[in-house]
C-alpha cells in the first residue's frame, strides 16, 4: 500500500499555521483599568433629575432622555460628587438635538434659584461641529469650542449612531476625546467638584416633545489617574486671567493682565510699589507684613477711574487675613498714614480674625459687607481659608450690590437718606460727602496680611 504520511504533513502544516493565525487575531488587549460603572444598565439607582421634566427612562441597556414641551434644560444628575477623574460613555443623538454632559457642575438654591451650573462637554450634532468641546453651562458661556483647524474631531462625530466620549478632568486641566480623536483641552480651575450630568435640552416654540438622546456605558476611574491619564496633542487653551469668548462680547475687560503691573500703581505712589506685592503663577499677591494697614507696599490702584461698573475677581486667603476691594476712591484724601478711602468690599477670614466682631453696624466687617455700613447675608456662600472664592460688585445710578460665590448678599443704594444716615454712624463721617464720587479708582487694600488675587474683570456700565 502507498504510504500517505507525506501527504497528511502536507495537510496538517498549513491547518496549524491557520489556527495560530486566528487564534491570534482573537488575542485582543484586554482593558485591565479599574473603571467603576455609574449606570448598572437596569436601572437608574444613583441618579437624580434637575433642573426641568424631561423624561428618562432605561431602554434596552441605555439611558434614554426625551424632550417635554415648555421645558428648561433637564439634567440627571448623579447623586455622588467627583473631584478629579476620568470619564468614558458613549450616546446617540437625535440630528435635531442639542445636549451635554455635565462635569464638576452643582445646584445651590443661592445660586439662580437652584439652577445647574458648571462644566459642560457639548453634544452638538449641527454642522458646525463643536460635539466634545467645552461649554459653562449657566455661567461664562463658551470656554472651548472645537477648533475651527481641528478638522479631525469635527469630522469624528457620528451622525445617527454611537458616539465614544473620553473626558479627562485632573486639577485645573479638563482635557476631551470625541471617537479616539482630541477635540479640547482646556486649562480652567472655577470649579474643583460636583456631580455628572445628562442633559435634556429644553425646547420652546415650534420644536415638537420627543426627542430622543441616549447613553450607555458610563464608567469613571478616580484612582490611580497619572497612571491612566493619556497625553493629547493640542495646545492647552487657558481661560485663567483671560475673558471667555461670551464675556468679551459683552465688554468686560480684564482688569488685570496677569502678568505685569500695567493698569495699577501705588495709591500714595507715581508707581507701583516695589515691595509688599509680588506677581506668581498668575496670581496678584499681597504679602504678610505683621498685619498692620498700608505698613508695607501700601495698597494699589488702577491707574484709570470708573463710574457706573460691574466688576468681579477670586481672591484667596490665609488664615487670619484682612484686606479688602474698594471702589469710587480718592486718592487725594487721606493721604497720611493707613488706607486709601473709598467704599469697601470686605475681604476677611470671619473665624480667626477679630474684626469680625467690630465694626460701628454690628457685623459689618465680615467678609463681603460693605465694611463698616452693611452686613453681608449671614447665609452667606464661603470657601474655605486657602481656596478661592469669587466676588462681584455692581454699582449702576447709585444702586450696589455684593455678590459672593453666585449668591447676592447685599445691597444698598448710594446718596440715599439710609445711606447717609449709616455713614453719619460709622468711621467715614469725618470725610464729607463719603462713597457719593461720580467716578473713582478701584483698590486693592493691603492691611499685612497675604491675600491673592486674579481674573480681575471689569465692565463699563
Amino acid at each position: 500500500m502507498k504510504s500517505t504520511t507525506k501527504f497528511r504533513s502536507a495537510q496538517i502544516i498549513p491547518l496549524l499555521f491557520v489556527l495560530i493565525l486566528l487564534s491570534g487575531f482573537n488575542k485582543t488587549k484586554k482593558d485591565t483599568t479599574p473603571w467603576v460603572d455609574l449606570f448598572d444598565g437596569q436601572t437608574l439607582n444613583g441618579w437624580t433629575i434637575k433642573g426641568g421634566n424631561a423624561l428618562y427612562k432605561v431602554k434596552d441597556g441605555a439611558i434614554v432622555g426625551t424632550t417635554a414641551d415648555e421645558q428648561p434644560n433637564t439634567f440627571l444628575s448623579s447623586n455622588k460628587m467627583y473631584g478629579d477623574f476620568i470619564l468614558e460613555l458613549e450616546y446617540k443623538v437625535n440630528p435635531n438635538m442639542n445636549s451635554g454632559i455635565q462635569i464638576r457642575s452643582n445646584s445651590y438654591p443661592h445660586y439662580m434659584n437652584g439652577r445647574v451650573h458648571g462644566y459642560q462637554i457639548e453634544i452638538d450634532p449641527s454642522e458646525r461641529g463643536w460635539s466634545a468641546g467645552i461649554y459653562d453651562e449657566a455661567r461664562r458661556g463658551w470656554l472651548h469650542p472645537v477648533a475651527d483647524d481641528n478638522t479631525a474631531a469635527k469630522k469624528a462625530f457620528k451622525q445617527n449612531d454611537w458616539n465614544h466620549y473620553r473626558v479627562e478632568a485632573i486639577g485645573d486641566t479638563l482635557k476631551t476625546w470625541i471617537n479616539g480623536v482630541p477635540a479640547a483641552h482646556l486649562m480652567d480651575d472655577q470649579t474643583a467638584s460636583g456631580f455628572i450630568g445628562l442633559q435634556v435640552h429644553g425646547i420652546y416654540g415650534d420644536h415638537k416633545p420627543g426627542t430622543e438622546i441616549a447613553w450607555r456605558n458610563i464608567r469613571i476611574l478616580t484612582d490611580n489617574l497619572e497612571k491612566y491619564a493619556q497625553k493629547s496633542p493640542l495646545p492647552v487653551v487657558d481661560k485663567i486671567n483671560k475673558l471667555t469668548t461670551n464675556e468679551a462680547k459683552l465688554g468686560w475687560k480684564m482688569l488685570w493682565d496677569g502678568k505685569t503691573t500695567n493698569g495699577w500703581r501705588g495709591a500714595k505712589l507715581d508707581a507701583f510699589p516695589e515691595k509688599g506685592w509680588v506677581i506668581e503663577n498668575g496670581e496678584l499677591i499681597v504679602l504678610a507684613s505683621g498685619g498692620a494697614e498700608s505698613s508695607a507696599g501700601g495698597d494699589i490702584v488702577t491707574t484709570e477711574l470708573y463710574g457706573d461698573f460691574e466688576l468681579q475677581v477670586d481672591f484667596k486667603i490665609t488664615k487670619g487675613a484682612n484686606s479688602g476691594i474698594k471702589y469710587y476712591v480718592d486718592t487725594d484724601i487721606n493721604k497720611g498714614s493707613g488706607s486709601s478711602i473709598g467704599l469697601e468690599y470686605q475681604i476677611l477670614d470671619d473665624e480667626n480674625h477679630p474684626d469680625a466682631k467690630l465694626g460701628s453696624h454690628e457685623g459689618s466687617r465680615t467678609i463681603a459687607s460693605l465694611y463698616d455700613l452693611i452686613k453681608a447675608d449671614s447665609n452667606k456662600p464661603v470657601n474655605p481659608v486657602g481656596q478661592w472664592n469669587s466676588a462681584y460688585i455692581m454699582s449702576k445710578n447709585n444702586h450696589v450690590e455684593y455678590w459672593l460665590n453666585g449668591a447676592k448678599v447685599l445691597e444698598y443704594e448710594r446718596k440715599s437718606p439710609e445711606f447717609r444716615k449709616l455713614v453719619s454712624e460709622s468711621k467715614y463721617a469725618q470725610w464729607p460727602n463719603f462713597g457719593e464720587a461720580e467716578k473713582g479708582h478701584i483698590l486693592l487694600q493691603d492691611h499685612g496680611n497675604r491675600v491673592s488675587f486674579r481674573n480681575f474683570k471689569i465692565k463699563s456700565l
